[in-house]
């Protein structure tokens, strides 16, 4: 059996080189994880890149759900395209319908716009996955499409709270790496690779401090200077993770 990997959803390129020294696999590269994550930068990518370690970069336009629009499949489409122009190895895309089923067209669209850069992209169905009612229902369709992993909580609040699931989408034998993410600790790692999983998923953050002097809301993100900051990437979290991954076969 393969060991278990393990990848860190980073939002800078101090995050990626981090990750890089403490032996995690790859990086996820966003913004604002405090939205969820959204589409890095330009600038930030190829600063990300240039630390060495693999980038697998977000391609998520806005926070909310996942069913867009034409516009907004257009700069999805082309963000995706822009990321491995700008060196990522791999993006990882996701879109669903109204219904609640993956917008197949709008996953290819964004594979194919990744796949005419370097046909050997990475892609990976990120989280979207998990707003379906039958996440192990859809692994068939995504392979097809040519995903070659999913990133999952097993459609639950947290990875440990969707044990159940992420077991059966292992079972499911699909062709597709599973990954397990969501609120993931590395105490939580053993337990989780016991499922049978091919990774694990988690941001290793920490909250940063507020350096302002004279703190005044500009927006919806917090209402304390406390809680109106960013976060930032803790080593020593994923050198705990990186630990448990290396014995948890």
């Amino acid at each position: 059996m393969n060991a278990l990997q393990v990848e860190i959803a980073v939002t800078s390129h101090t995050g990626a080189r981090l990750a890089a020294e403490s032996g995690a696999a790859r990086v996820e590269l966003c913004s604002a994880l405090e939205l969820g994550g959204i589409t890095p930068s330009a600038a930030l990518l190829r600063l990300a890149v240039a630390e060495g370690i693999p980038v697998h970069a977000l391609i998520r336009s806005r926070p909310g759900d996942f069913v867009y629009d034409a516009d907004e499949m257009r700069l999805l489409a082309d963000d995706a395209a822009f990321a491995v122009e700008a060196g990522a190895s791999g993006v990882v895309i996701g879109a669903l319908t109204a219904e609640g089923g993956i917008d197949l067209v709008a996953v290819e669209r964004m594979a194919a716009a990744a796949r005419a850069v370097d046909p050997g992209v990475a892609l990976t169905f990120h989280r979207a996955i998990d707003q379906t009612a039958n996440p192990a229902g859809h692994l068939g369709e995504l392979f097809d499409l040519g995903i070659r992993r999913v990133l999952t909580s097993g459609g639950a609040s947290s990875a440990s709270a969707g044990a159940a699931v992420l077991a059966e989408m292992v079972a499911a034998d699909s062709g597709l790496e599973i990954m397990a993410g969501g609120g993931v600790l590395p105490h939580q790692i053993a337990a989780l690779a016991r499922l049978g999983v091919d990774a694990v998923h988690l941001s290793a953050k920490a909250r940063a401090a507020t350096a302002s002097a004279h703190w005044v809301s500009l927006g919806a993100a917090g209402t304390d200077a406390e809680s109106d900051t960013h976060f930032v990437t803790d080593a020593g979290v994923i050198r705990e993770a990186v630990a448990a991954a290396s014995t948890a076969r």
